[in-house]
């Protein structure tokens, strides 16, 4: 039987795929394909930001 990995947050599928983009984007020279993995890089940066911003503010509001 196959076995189950476990469970991923969400934080660190964010973090494994920018760390993979990063190790992709060593190997592109300048141009539109470098540009569009920069830009994703930077979406997944931002993403994570919010994510931790929203986990902050769920904390703060959870009922003591």
């Amino acid at each position: 039987m196959r076995r189950r990995s476990e469970p991923h947050t969400f934080e660190q599928r964010l973090r494994a795929q920018k760390l993979r983009l990063e190790h992709e984007l060593s190997d592109l020279p300048d141009g539109r394909q470098r540009d569009v993995v920069l830009a994703r890089i930077d979406q997944l940066q931002t993403a994570a930001e919010m994510y931790g911003f929203l986990m902050l503010r769920e904390e703060a509001a959870a009922p003591r």
